[in-house]
């Protein structure tokens, strides 16, 4: 057996597998569709007035010793599970020993959650377009073989096969980026919210060096800029 018979081997038993993952990835970023879409709608409520006035309550709560109140009021402008867990932590350790630390460190946890719910799309920006070529390359060599024996019908199914994989898989990637930037946005300005809360009940620095969304790693940013500069002379 010749390398090249491995390999084609190789490719022949990826077929179904990566058909397969195409059409799980395709299910996968229409569920993320949803689930953006209902994130959304929770923040059509927010507003800087809002969080304004959340804090406001939460303050005089506070300096009345409510801190039951204060923890409704900052959970009240929370739009996830994640965010509301950092806004509690603000208020169950203000006035706390070494609370600046202890704040900065349940911001810091509430970004990188943040960050692995954005990591399901950003790694699908990268892996449709992947199936997607693997998906059309690898019916080629049959069709190939089909035209080379006369088989015609053959030919015609792997080639219909191979462009709709492609096809597919770039619809894919191109839903998960529209979604990964989306969310990297209203994520952005949620951590924004939650710094405001920080620094206003308890004030100090603003730790907004925690924040480091990872956009050049997968790609994303530099994808978009060069989308919007456009063909280069």
């Amino acid at each position: 057996m010749t390398i090249e018979n491995i390999l084609f081997d190789i490719s022949d038993a990826l077929r179904y597998p990566v058909l397969i993952l195409a059409v799980v990835a395709l299910i996968v970023v229409i569920c993320e569709v949803g689930s953006l879409l209902a994130e959304i709608r929770r923040r059509r409520v927010r507003s800087v007035a809002r969080t304004e006035h959340a804090v406001d309550l939460a303050r005089d709560a506070l300096a009345a010793g409510d801190r039951a109140t204060a923890l409704r009021a900052v959970t009240s402008v929370g739009f996830n599970d994640a965010m509301n867990d950092a806004l509690k932590a603000i208020v169950e350790q203000r006035g706390r020993p070494d609370s600046a630390n202890r704040i900065a460190k349940r911001l810091a946890e509430y970004d990188y959650r943040q960050v692995k719910r954005l990591e399901r799309t950003r790694i699908l920006v990268r892996m449709g377009p992947a199936l997607g070529l693997m998906g059309t390359l690898i019916p080629l060599s049959p069709a190939l073989a089909a035209l080379g024996d006369g088989d015609i019908n053959r030919l015609t199914d792997d080639l219909r096969v191979a462009f709709s994989v492609t096809v597919a898989g770039l619809l894919v990637g191109a839903i998960a980026f529209a979604v990964s930037l989306t969310r990297d946005r209203m994520y952005d300005q949620d951590y924004s919210d939650v710094e405001y809360v920080n620094a206003q009940l308890v004030g100090g620095p603003q730790p907004t060096a925690l924040h480091t969304h990872p956009r050049q790693s997968v790609g994303l940013e530099s994808t978009a800029e060069k989308l919007s500069a456009g063909p280069q002379a």
